[in-house]
């Protein structure tokens, strides 16, 4: 989490601290959670059930439920399924070109042949 980049629009560095994180279920430790919310990034992520039930058992010493922005979290879905899409490629799914260009110019294409198949 520590690495997370977001390039700019023209020049400049990239951010290292982006508006809001998108996760799914895997990325919810209270660990993951606390790096967040000390750098001021806002976590969209479920919380699974089993860490809901940890929570309720420990009564009011269990803390509140983080927040959770159903809407926002919509979105994530849009990516996983151009990600799924793009894995069908593959080339791009086991990354056998050798240079940076080479694979970068062969997710060009894909991008290219799975917008003009919409």
């Amino acid at each position: 989490m520590a690495r997370i980049r977001v390039p700019r629009r023209g020049t400049g560095r990239p951010r290292t601290r982006p508006f809001v994180v998108l996760a799914d279920r895997a990325y919810s430790s209270r660990a993951i959670r606390s790096h967040l919310r000390r750098r001021g990034i806002r976590a969209v992520i479920p919380q699974p059930s089993d860490q809901i039930g940890h929570r309720l058992r420990r009564g009011h010493r269990g803390g509140r439920p983080p927040g959770f922005d159903r809407e926002v979290y919509k979105q994530r879905n849009t990516v996983e399924r151009c990600i799924n899409r793009l894995k069908q490629w593959r080339g791009l799914a086991t990354r056998t070109d050798k240079l940076a260009i080479a694979y970068q110019a062969a997710l060009h294409l894909a991008g290219i042949l799975i917008w003009t198949r919409r």
